[in-house]
């Protein structure tokens, strides 16, 4: 029996948090309503079927029409264009979409609605009109889908002025995430990686939001600060591990939300390890692993003891053969070698 206020904790992976979480959203107001190609089960799906509906290529979505109907979880045909323009339409005038766009591969297809339109509404109207418009889109390589669908564009999307970019690791993260991002009246980007639908994690049953802007710790060290996002989390805490047993200590910062940045967290590790490493799945050049490292030379420069530096994937499409693809990704040999070089020369 729980005691007091405890908050009941349920084991379930990102793919359920997620689904849980679009059904509290649905249910918390008629206004909420989701978009996209499949996230039913097909354009037409008749309401016998209903049933069985897909709920999208990754599952998130599967029950929404069945209970919520489907003038509210729309099916829509397989153009990226027409689904964001309908989703900014829709934002501008009352209602909260909330948007799949089954891989971020095909972001390029709408980009246009959302570079010059999503988001730049508030600031053209002079913040007359409000822009509460959630796109969730997958990220990442490692399951040999190639280059054209394993793309990890977030550091992209960062770049650009009235988009906020949030990249979930964990169950209870992409929960509260998805639920702060419907709350925001600026548009946000939600990058889920499809290599972690299936990771499990302890969540509060009533999935609470998770601040916009607010990093968390994984761990706490002393030697050095590793920052990470996404599956390269996991990556790291592999890594902290390993190192840990060599007797080195990893102060390591999960960022959640890379738009806006938690820079006050990561300068003030630095302020304590005086080194850092970034490990990003994204971009070599001007990615997200970039801005992180500018942060630290511009606003951590006394505290550092050695140069920051990163590892990310090189700078090429994603790899299709499995082997290739591997070595492609960073993996947790490469933080340790990278950390050993840095502490160790």
């Amino acid at each position: 029996m729980n005691s007091g206020n405890a908050a009941v904790k349920q084991r379930m992976t990102i793919a359920e948090a997620l689904n849980r979480a679009h059904h509290q959203l649905l249910e918390s107001g008629a206004d909420v309503i989701v978009i996209g190609e499949d996230i039913v089960g097909g354009a037409g799906l008749s309401e016998a079927m209903a049933a069985d509906e897909l709920g999208g290529v990754f599952g998130v979505t599967a029950g929404l029409a069945a209970r919520f109907g489907t003038d509210r979880v729309i099916d829509t045909p397989i153009s990226e264009t027409a689904i964001v323009g309908m989703a900014v339409g829709a934002a501008m005038t009352g209602l909260k979409p909330i948007v799949e766009i089954m891989f971020c591969d095909f972001i390029g297809v709408c980009f246009d609605q959302i570079l010059n339109q999503a988001a730049k509404v508030r600031y053209l109207s002079g913040d007359r009109i409000a822009m509460p418009l959630v796109i969730r889109t997958t990220m990442g390589a490692g399951d040999g889908s190639g280059a054209m669908h394993s793309q990890s564009l977030h550091g992209l999307l960062a770049s650009i002025p009235g988009l906020q970019v949030a990249c979930p690791a964990t169950p209870a993260d992409a929960a509260g995430l998805l639920k702060s991002a419907l709350l925001c009246l600026d548009p946000v980007v939600l990058f889920e990686h499809k290599g972690l639908y299936a990771s499990e994690g302890d969540v509060d049953a009533e999935l609470p939001a998770v601040p916009l802007g607010r990093g968390r710790y994984v761990r706490e060290g002393r030697d050095i600060t590793l920052v990470a996002v996404s599956a390269m989390v996991t990556e790291a805490e592999k890594a902290a591990s390993l190192l840990a047993d060599e007797g080195i200590s990893i102060d390591l910062i999960d960022p959640r939300t890379i738009q806006p940045l938690d820079s006050k967290l990561i300068l003030s590790s630095l302020k304590k390890t005086g080194r850092l490493l970034v490990v990003d799945e994204g971009a070599a050049f001007a990615g997200f692993a970039d801005a992180v490292l500018a942060l630290a030379s511009t606003q951590a420069f006394a505290d550092l003891k050695s140069a920051p530096a990163k590892i990310t994937p090189p700078h090429t499409p994603v790899p299709y053969g499995r082997a290739l693809e591997a070595g492609w990704l960073p993996n947790a040999e490469d933080i340790v070698l990278k950390v050993r070089e840095m502490l160790h020369g």
